[in-house]
């Protein structure tokens, strides 16, 4: 079921939206010289940075309320339509090879489904509805997440994903673009970063598309940091998968440990190529068996696994 409203409506509103917003300055931008067009876009690139900065409180206890209950065994799931879909997709698919999370804990839904991230999908991101089935099939707890991206902050997919979380009792995260908008008015934590028009009127995969992969960086990368899925800046809990995944996995051994080659691929092969076991049996002198019983005690955080070593 898609939106009936009155076309006349959408365009006043539209309007009314910053991201929406037209530059008279850049109206002869398509004459300009191809390095002068890239300067121009650099220079609003260089914005975005400081639109998150401003909102990095708000961004940090989103974090925590996350962290808290993905603890818990609750999911982080992203939902949104087109680009923000897209940027959602991207950021929960990253984080299986990355923070080595089973696929079902960080979760992206696109408005439309799987063919919405290479063609547009007609009404689907107007469809309050489709939100909701999409996530009904989730059977959502109060230690699970919703993050609903939408640049406009007035999507109604976003914007239903969103209300149906909090009816099921689940944290909501509203993520939006624009100041006083529905979606963040509609969740639990609301982050609007304001970027301002876009080089390209109404073109938000720009501006918007890079603040909303900054603060999407954060929500999973600071979670995991919390979940101890690091051990200071190292990925200890990256699977290795490939080649370089593998050749990554022996060099995060050496810089946590110090140790030589021999005795981190010693390690990594009593530990079934575990990093954080591998690094857990170097530094504390315990086999493999004895460093996966430590770790199950500390909830997977290395160093209160080390200190439980003694």
């Amino acid at each position: 079921m898609t939106s009936t409203s009155d076309p006349r409506d959408l365009r006043t509103e539209l309007e009314s939206l910053t991201t929406e917003a037209f530059r008279p300055d850049l109206a002869d931008i398509d004459r300009l010289p191809t390095l002068d067009i890239a300067r121009l876009m650099n220079g609003e690139d260089a914005t975005v940075a400081a639109a998150v900065a401003a909102r990095l409180p708000l961004i940090a206890a989103a974090i925590d309320a996350v962290a808290d209950r993905m603890a818990r065994g609750g999911r982080l799931v992203y939902a949104g339509a087109g680009t923000a879909g897209r940027l959602g997709v991207l950021d929960a698919s990253e984080c299986p090879p990355t923070f080595n999370t089973d696929p079902s804990r960080v979760v992206g839904l696109i408005a439309g489904g799987p063919d919405a991230l290479i063609t547009s999908v007609e009404g689907a991101e107007d469809s309050r509805e489709l939100a909701r089935a999409d996530l009904e099939r989730l059977a959502l707890t109060p230690d699970d997440t919703v993050v609903g991206i939408s640049a406009s902050g007035r999507t109604p997919y976003a914007i239903g994903a969103v209300e149906h979380a909090r009816a099921r009792g689940s944290l909501t995260v509203g993520l939006a673009c624009n100041p006083g908008s529905p979606l963040a008015a509609a969740a639990d934590h609301g982050i609007e970063i304001v970027v301002g028009p876009e080089l390209l009127t109404g073109s938000t995969r720009l501006k918007a598309g890079t603040a909303q992969k900054l603060v999407l960086n954060m929500l999973s990368t600071i979670t995991m940091i919390r979940l101890g899925k690091t051990y200071g800046n190292l990925m200890v809990d990256v699977r290795a998968s490939n080649d370089k995944l593998r050749a990554r996995s022996h060099r995060i051994v050496a810089l946590a440990t110090g140790a030589q080659d021999k005795e981190i691929e010693e390690a990594l092969t009593a530990t079934d190529g575990e990093v954080k076991h591998a690094i857990l049996t170097i530094l504390a002198g315990v086999d493999g068996p004895t460093a996966a019983k430590l770790l199950a005690a500390s909830d997977g955080h290395l160093r209160a696994a080390l200190a439980a070593a003694g």
